[in-house]
């Protein structure tokens, strides 16, 4: 496929939004604000910022839905798509993120993962755990019976 793919580091600025829309479908969307940083100099210089609108679909939009809030650092990952308009017969465009993957950006603190519901984790089968091998006798004592 010859889609452009982008991977993005900022800060949410703004609540999420989750919909659904047509077929039980469900769309998130956020601002996302990303701001360069250099050391130069011997300080730490910011450049500008620059907002990007985020979209996410299906179960990764209720997960955003649920995991994140306005402020969170996050890592950002999917598709660039332009959307191309006309403004008084004038072309506009803007372009958003249609993200595949979103996560919190572990450089700016901590976090734990929950497993999705026993109802989403049923869609996709999870491979059956390996059998725990048997303990291996301690040096210098006898075999026990089984």
């Amino acid at each position: 496929m010859n889609d452009t793919h982008i991977t993005l580091t900022g800060w949410i600025g703004g609540d999420v939004a989750l919909r659904e829309v047509a077929g039980g479908r469900a769309v998130a969307s956020f601002r996302l604000a990303c701001t360069p940083t250099r050391y130069r100099d011997g300080e730490w210089v910011k450049g500008t910022t620059s907002w990007h609108t985020v979209k996410v679909w299906n179960r990764l939009a209720r997960h955003v839905a649920a995991s994140l809030g306005n402020g969170d650092p996050v890592v950002v990952h999917g598709r660039l798509v332009a959307d191309v308009w006309e403004r008084d017969g004038k072309p506009q465009t803007s372009f958003e993120v249609v993200a595949t993957s979103v996560g919190h950006d572990l450089t700016h603190g901590t976090a734990r993962f929950t497993r999705a519901a026993a109802a989403e984790a049923a869609v996709e089968p999870a491979a059956e755990p390996a059998p725990e091998p048997a303990p291996e006798p301690a040096l210098g004592s006898a075999p026990q019976a089984a």
